[in-house]
């Protein structure tokens, strides 16, 4: 068994509000949970205004499949318009960590 987690750090745009912020942040880890099956949430920066972590994680029995998978969800993100994609980081874990 193989887990793989991703977190992207993101620059809102034109955000003034925490309400905003969220009406951002929402269609990107409902979007990463309907296409990819992956579990996703905002999971940092919850207090300010500009700036969001989104984490996932995906478990798979094939590091191939895994990868394939981490890799459609951080072209995803890069490529929403509304956000900036400041860095993003990756782990694979192996049940024999």
């Amino acid at each position: 068994m193989y887990v793989g987690t991703l977190s992207f750090d993101l620059l809102l745009g034109d955000v003034h509000s925490l309400k905003e912020k969220r009406s951002l942040v929402r269609p990107i880890v409902a979007e990463l949970h309907r296409k990819y099956a992956v579990s996703a949430a905002e999971t940092g920066h919850q207090d300010l205004h500009r700036r969001a972590e989104i984490g996932l994680a995906v478990v798979s029995g094939d590091t191939e499949h895994l990868t394939d998978v981490l890799d459609r969800c951080e072209r995803l993100v890069a490529a929403r318009p509304e956000v900036e994609l400041l860095s993003v980081r990756r782990r694979l874990h192996s049940d024999e960590d």
